[in-house]
């Protein structure tokens, strides 16, 4: 009978396993596999031998005639979940040299992706000492009547992929309770990076191939949206990256870098496929830097063409005349569109119908540069990143493993796509995993956003602590009651930011942390994996060293390595230092991590001052002094900058936009918080705003010199 499944299965979902010899590893050993529909027992068991046992429960195991002469008798270990003895039960079997099928999570994951496991797996593992192979059904949650909300098929792919035996940690001398949850967490880990890690090898090389593959199979949904209210399918989407394509083949003369100024609408992700389609790398050029900051950019990155919109320029009171001036040539959309005929989008619009290949489509591999991307700047010269294809799907897959998105998402995105958060997290991924965008463009709408997120019944929100603020002030207490997922990167959460929003929008905020390098996510907190106060744990897939460093006794300067760590700057200087690290990228960030692995960031190197021989984080006190002064209002800010000194050798100095604010007050609030004296600053200036960056940063390098020209608070008082 087995035979004849095992064809049936072949015949109706391509069914394929690989990695089988693991499973002939003696008992006691446990099989855990991820559990996404109701046939999920059936694909493993035409793999195992007959001594394989599926615990299961009792009542589960009489859902059909199927499953009453397979999953009972000699193929099951029924169980009741309800029982206290029912882990007893397995763990006797295990210790008789037994080999289990054992489904961790409990149930069918109603999202996809694996959800929580029942720590009586890690105990199990602890008492036995049995060995684990993991499983990784891939295809599973599109199988017909499968419970995830998501695409079905009634022919998809499904293959198995089977680890080899692993060998739990010994946990050492702790309690059996401590134990278990050790193991439990070791073992979802190891079953998240096999489904990246499989996700990575059988998967799209590029990112051009992946949006293709996820719009032939729903070509009909709506994926993108923008403030002009118009939308676009994905079939729509496709057919005009290829006719744009076509009409931007005779642009250029060779050049395999063109810039793109525009801001968060529809035709953006349009002209970055159609690039790619060419073979060319987008430049993403920042607009809120100002025209020199671009002319820089341009000229480290050997741009010749610029893509952009007559329209944008003028409602961003760009010159076109500057950038002509620096010989860069302008491809206005305008003229680009007025330029296809309508016989040449109908004919492209066929072709996608009938799925036939692009005539101009340039072969890409992972290795192939996607896009360069430029730094913030907030303490430096921007830097220009060069991000592949495979750094880019590396980081969308991390996201897409940790997190339990499904088709019925809807992500609003207002960040820039100049940004790495706005252009991987915000756009990229949604595209790639099939989750409707909405694209805005400008987070500091502080009243339009939310009502727009409210209109759009959106579910997924990113975004900054800077603007998360602004959003508190204006939106109303039901804008955001749809929400699902709100993520906070770019910046550190402030706990003021943490609070406000859980307490008037009932809104977790899971914070990251990433840098533009990292494509750009290096870690998250997610509703599975949470720790307030911290930016969540590592992505699947990446390893980090601390370095130690002066001063700092918790934690250490932090390093990164893994997929999604980019190719290299095209700053040449920049460039050679970070391939003399091997593969490893420098944050410049101070970070400790916990046992369990979370990240607390302490600050950045260049955001501490070393006071009387101790090091002191501006940035802590900054979120010290966050939200510390409510008779002055919500728009009070403070920000900590130094100066040298000949006795200290280096002082604080309080920055902010209020001007009645004293020292006295600033000091009563960092004693509150239980910072030190060194931490208090001995000036404070005022000015009428702080400077801040299209990515909702505050700009150091302005603040330090707007405060060169300010006059002190009048309202200071010291001791």
């Amino acid at each position: 009978m087995k035979t004849i499944f095992r064809w049936l299965l072949r015949g109706w979902f391509r069914f394929r396993a690989y990695n089988t010899d693991g499973l002939d590893t003696p008992g006691p050993v446990l099989l855990i596999p991820n559990h996404c529909s109701w046939i999920d027992w059936l694909f493993l068991w035409v793999c195992l031998d007959e001594d394989w046992k599926f615990v299961t429960s009792s009542l589960s195991a009489q859902t059909s005639w199927l499953h009453r002469k397979i999953m009972t008798g000699r193929y099951a270990l029924p169980v009741d979940p309800g029982s206290p003895y029912a882990v007893k039960r397995m763990a006797e079997f295990l210790k008789g040299g037994g080999r289990l099928v054992l489904f961790a999570e409990g149930r069918l994951s109603r999202t996809g992706t694996l959800m929580k496991f029942f720590d009586g797996t890690g105990f199990l593992i602890f008492k036995t000492k049995a060995k684990v192979i993991t499983a990784y059904l891939r295809g599973t949650a599109q199988v017909p009547y499968s419970p995830n909300p998501n695409a079905k098929k009634y022919f998809p792919q499904v293959t198995a992929h089977f680890s080899v035996a692993l060998v739990a940690p010994e946990p050492g001398e702790i309690s059996a309770s401590r134990a278990r949850t050790l193991l439990t967490n070791w073992l979802r880990d190891q079953m998240v990076r096999q489904q990246f890690d499989i996700e990575t090898q059988f998967g799209a090389p590029t990112v051009l191939a992946a949006v293709a593959q996820t719009a032939r199979e729903r070509p009909g949904q709506v994926i993108l949206e923008d403030a002009t209210l118009k939308t676009l399918t994905y079939r729509k989407l496709m057919a005009g990256a290829d006719v744009l394509a076509q009409t931007l083949s005779g642009s250029y003369s060779g050049s395999e870098r063109v810039g793109l100024l525009l801001p968060n609408v529809n035709a953006a992700p349009v002209v970055i496929l159609a690039l790619w389609q060419l073979g060319k790398v987008p430049a993403m050029l920042n607009y809120s830097s100002g025209t020199p900051a671009m002319l820089a950019c341009s000229e480290l990155a050997g741009l010749k063409h610029i893509v952009t919109s007559r329209i944008f320029l003028e409602r961003a009171k760009l010159k076109a005349e500057d950038f002509v001036k620096a010989g860069l040539t302008l491809i206005y959309l305008e003229d680009v569109r007025a330029g296809i005929s309508g016989f040449q989008k109908f004919l492209t619009l066929l072709r996608r119908c009938f799925r036939l290949p692009a005539s101009n489509l340039i072969h890409l591999t992972a290795d192939s540069p996607a896009v360069i991307v430029f730094t913030s700047g907030s303490e430096g010269v921007p830097k220009g990143v060069e991000l592949t294809h495979g750094n880019l799907l590396a980081n969308i897959r991390q996201m897409l493993t940790v997190t339990d998105f499904t088709d019925h998402d809807r992500l609003f995105n207002c960040l820039p796509l100049f940004h790495s958060f706005g252009l991987t997290v915000g756009t990229l991924v949604p595209m790639v995993r099939g989750i409707y965008v909405f694209l805005y463009p400008s987070p500091l709408h502080y009243r339009t956003v939310p009502s727009v997120l409210y209109d759009r019944d959106c579910t997924i929100f990113l975004s900054t602590n800077t603007f998360l603020n602004g959003y508190a002030r204006k939106a109303h207490p039901y804008d955001f009651r749809s929400l699902r997922y709100l993520f906070a990167a770019a910046e550190k959460l402030q706990e003021t930011t943490a609070l406000a929003w859980a307490r008037k929008y009932g809104v977790r905020v899971l914070e990251g942390y990433g840098a533009t390098e990292c494509a750009p996510c290096v870690s998250l907190n997610t509703p599975l994996e949470p720790r307030y106060g911290s930016a969540g744990r590592l992505m699947p897939g990446m390893e980090y060293k601390l370095e130690p460093v002066e001063g700092v006794t918790e934690g250490g300067r932090l390093f990164v390595r893994g997929p999604n760590v980019m190719k290299g700057y095209v700053n040449a200087e920049a460039n050679a230092k970070f391939h003399a690290l091997n593969g490893w990228y420098d944050t410049g960030d101070l970070v400790s991590v916990d046992a369990e692995g979370y990240l607390q960031i302490r600050g950045r190197m260049k955001r501490f001052a070393k006071v009387s021989g101790e090091m002191v984080s501006l940035s802590a006190v900054e979120d010290a002094l966050a939200g510390a002064f409510p008779q002055y209002g919500l728009r009070c800010q403070v920000a900590v900058l130094t100066r040298p000194d000949e006795n200290k050798g280096e002082l604080l100095l309080a920055v902010t936009n209020e001007p009645k604010l004293t020292l006295d007050e600033i000091r009563d609030a960092l004693k509150a918080k239980g910072l030190t004296n060194l931490s208090v600053p001995r000036e404070i200036k005022a000015v009428k705003e702080l400077p801040k960056l299209g990515t909702g940063k505050l700009d150091y390098r302005g603040l330090q010199a707007l405060t060169e020209m300010a006059a002190p608070a009048p309202a200071t008082a010291g001791r």
